[in-house]
């Protein structure tokens, strides 16, 4: 989780230069370099269900491919800053979708948090336009972003909700490496269509280096990481930690990008981190 906050406010100097969408094609294209083996199936695993094959594109298409689409779009719109405040909301949405989808209870702990990642999403229309990355076409519409990067939260819950069910069929290194293929190919035809007509040669040395670690870190290390954790905690011991998500997102947006915090955006991140705190804190043993 942090570094998936980390990557999302890193990625904001990453769409100034790419287009959002040949960016995730080359994102999975790189990843998918690197991690060939991962796709053949070990011995000690039963072939795929259909049912399998379905959680498998979903993981792919709403936690990897919407996920990156509409992060991606967000940032560029918005601030690491808000991202991070945004993203706190996470736990509360995985509990929503956990009771819609897996029938599981929600404790008036859990309510409160969902209303204090509601207010602190809310406050954000209150803060002044945010700085926007250079070149974006929509910079007049902070309020596009951070509904794009809501967006992407959703995303991230269903992932959450989704591995959970795959990691009792396949293993991590093989759900990293699939959902990173149909990733790959569900983006093929729009980052085909833009790098026929990218200018490839501007780009400096430097952002192809962060390209390369955002590739790995989005693709590889944080989907095996968190795959692994799933086969051995229960999912909502897990969402105990995206606490980290939202945390490193804003601090590396002010520590890094240059960033700051206003007093409204102090405020909507405090009440949007008591929410986590609310929804994560271990409940009482009898």
């Amino acid at each position: 989780m942090s570094l998936v906050g980390s990557y999302v406010a890193l990625s904001k100097p990453l769409v100034a230069t790419f287009p959002v969408l040949l960016l995730a094609w080359l994102r999975f294209g790189i990843a998918g370099l690197a991690m060939p083996h991962w796709l053949r199936r070990p011995a000690n695993e039963p072939p795929m269900t259909r049912r399998t094959r379905g959680l498998v594109f979903l993981e792919s298409f709403l936690g990897n491919f919407m996920f990156s689409i509409c992060m991606l779009f967000g940032v560029s719109l918005t601030s690491a800053v808000s991202a991070g405040v945004i993203m706190a909301s996470l736990p509360a949405v995985v509990a929503v979708l956990s009771w819609m989808f897996l029938r599981e209870r929600i404790t008036a702990r859990v309510v409160m948090a969902i209303g204090c990642a509601a207010i602190g999403i809310g406050l954000l229309a209150l803060t002044p336009a945010h700085a926007v990355a250079p070149g974006a076409r929509t910079a007049a519409m902070p309020w596009l972003g951070n509904l794009l990067v809501f967006c992407a939260v959703l995303c991230e819950a269903a992932y959450a909700v989704i591995g959970k069910s795959l990691t009792g069929q396949l293993g991590p290194k093989r759900i990293s490496s699939l959902i990173n293929l149909w990733g790959f190919l569900l983006s093929a035809p729009f980052g085909i269509w833009f790098a026929l007509r990218f200018d490839f040669d501007a780009v400096h040395a430097g952002t192809w280096l962060l390209l390369v670690v955002y590739a790995v870190a989005a693709s590889i290390w944080t989907v095996w990481l968190w795959m692994t954790g799933l086969k051995h905690i229960p999912a909502a011991q897990a969402g105990v930690f995206t606490v980290m998500l939202p945390v490193s997102a804003a601090l590396v947006g002010v520590l890094v990008l240059g960033e700051t915090l206003s007093l409204m955006q102090l405020l909507a991140f405090a009440l949007a981190l008591l929410g986590v705190v609310l929804a994560t804190w271990p409940a009482r043993r009898e």
